[in-house]
């Protein structure tokens, strides 16, 4: 019996690239890599063509990860975030956080110019409201302060959206693509210039040392003079406590079919409920993306409904048809809003992290991944030291407050207080194709049953730090509402932190 997934990302529906094979023999190289996404392959690809010996490792395939799963929005208009900047920071921070992406989307708009394809276009980018917005007015004198090419738009913007309008600001020529047409083009490039890729093959530990081993989940080893973490949340975490200065935050995306004109321009919404809209051309068929929706990620079970609202608002505002695609992103949400890129540890300075893009990967990404191969080949770069994640900028108050969120959280999913928190059914509820909480044999597990009718039962405890994973409807997934990690039906780790997967056993006789 076979059916289509409900969810699946535009980006990565065609995908023909290359499968490059699992890491079968232990081996030993210049600079390892691990992660495959945008951040993780601009590092490789820049440290490769300037001389160095690199591996990079991906746990599951180039495109599988947030990269694959973005509206794939290439701007420097990350919300309404300049005046916030200023405000924490000063105008100096703020300004090198606004040419640290600027100079990412120079570095893209060059590709494009060599020759990758990536289906780029130059696209104004856009914030709206829908009611008088006192952020949106902060933000504009933001812009001038900072002398950002933008403005205010709004006569432009009700112009080109089908509902009422309050105030919309511009930042001119940024710019969308296709990301997983990109990771290809970096992925073949990096390999022609003799890098090596090892997809199947997931990293579960970095050992200390002068030359670093970075072990996987089959025991094979790669050692290394530098290690690069671009796993989006960094699987080796806890030394640093890198748990305590994250926020995990899961947003929605729906591609509908339409029959009018695409869209000019990227747009997103300032407020609750906020919308974000860009269009996608794709053999003659053009698409309205639609996204919004987030919420602490693995802290909803009826994720369907998110993807209802998204394709609800599509089809009553601009007249779409049905969505074609559907998919979610994890993004991680640094208290002081800035990326954490380079030295991971004070005490292991060859060891470096890329992470804490705060849903705008695209530019964050790509800028990452040149600070990092600047810092590897001894190259000056001027952002160093505001991305460090050694940086001492937040608060002692900032700082109490978000470990609050965060300890709150986790005591909430503990295992301590399943019975509190989840709803548990009966076995026999649960129809084809659906997962949830119930009884096995006197104990509290998490059950699948496949269109086979064969059941598939998890142990809900995160391998993680010990969370209780909650059933995801929508991506048939476990999901944990503490740190992101993802699992699929059988236990298989989908999303880190986590290396090692949930307890599993199959049962045809529940």
């Amino acid at each position: 019996m076979h059916r289509y997934p409900f969810t699946n990302s535009i980006w990565r529906q065609h995908d023909s690239g290359d499968l490059y094979p699992p890491l079968a023999v232990s081996e030993s190289t210049e600079v390892v890599v691990i992660g495959a996404g945008i951040a993780g392959l601009v590092c490789a690809y820049e440290l490769q063509r300037r001389g160095k010996k690199v591996t990079l490792l991906e746990a599951l395939e180039i495109g599988h990860g947030t990269t694959g799963h973005t509206t794939a929005k290439c701007s420097v208009q990350h919300g309404a975030i300049y005046h916030q900047l200023i405000r924490h920071f000063n105008e100096s921070i703020a300004r090198l956080y606004y040419e640290f992406n600027l100079e990412a989307l120079a570095y893209l708009n060059n590709q494009v110019a060599e020759g990758f394809d990536c289906d780029y276009s130059i696209e104004h980018s856009f914030l709206y409201s829908r009611e008088a917005n006192e952020e949106l007015s902060k933000e504009l004198d933001a812009y001038r302060q900072l002398k950002i090419d933008g403005g205010d738009a709004t006569e432009e913007v009700r112009a080109a959206l089908p509902f009422s309008i309050e105030q919309a600001l511009v930042i001119h020529n940024q710019a969308q693509f296709h990301p997983v047409k990109y990771l290809r083009e970096l992925a073949e490039r990096f390999v022609r210039y003799g890098g090596k890729i090892y997809e199947r093959t997931r990293a579960t530990e970095v050992s200390r040392g002068p030359r670093p081993v970075v072990t996987t989940s089959t025991g094979r080893r790669v050692q290394a003079n530098q290690v690069v973490i671009a796993t989006h949340y960094p699987f080796n975490d806890l030394r640093g406590l890198y748990v305590s200065k994250f926020s995990v935050e899961r947003s929605y995306i729906v591609a509908c079919e339409t029959n009018v004109p695409p869209l000019k321009g990227m747009y997103l919404e300032v407020g609750q409920n906020s919308r974000s809209f860009r269009s996608y051309e794709e053999e003659g068929t053009n698409y309205l993306l639609v996204g919004g929706e987030g919420h602490p990620a693995g802290q909803v079970t009826d994720t369907r409904l998110r993807y209802d609202r998204l394709e609800n608002d599509a089809k009553s505002y601009f007249g779409t048809n049905r969505a074609s695609y559907r998919w979610s992103s994890q993004d991680l949400m640094t208290l002081d809003k800035l990326p954490y890129v380079g030295q991971m540890f004070k005490r292991e300075p060859d060891l470096f992290v890329a992470s804490g893009f705060s849903k705008w990967g695209m530019t964050n990404g790509i800028a990452a991944g040149i600070l990092l191969a600047d810092q590897l080949t001894g190259r000056p770069n001027r952002f160093i030291e505001v991305m460090s994640p050694l940086r001492q900028t937040v608060k002692p108050a900032d700082i109490g407050a978000f470990l609050k969120t965060n300890l709150d959280t986790a005591t909430q999913f503990t295992k301590g207080t399943v019975d509190r928190v989840l709803e548990r059914r009966d076995v026999q509820e649960l129809q084809l194709d659906e997962g949830g909480i119930v009884q096995v044999d006197g104990k509290t597990r998490g059950v699948y049953r496949d269109l086979d009718n064969q059941c598939h039962v998890v142990n809900l405890t995160c391998t993680h730090l010990g969370c209780t994973v909650k059933w995801n409807n929508a991506e048939r997934s476990w999901d944990c509402p503490c740190h992101g990690s993802r699992f699929d039906a059988k236990g298989d780790v989908l999303e880190g932190p986590a290396t090692k997967p949930l307890t599993y056993n199959k049962r045809g006789d529940l």
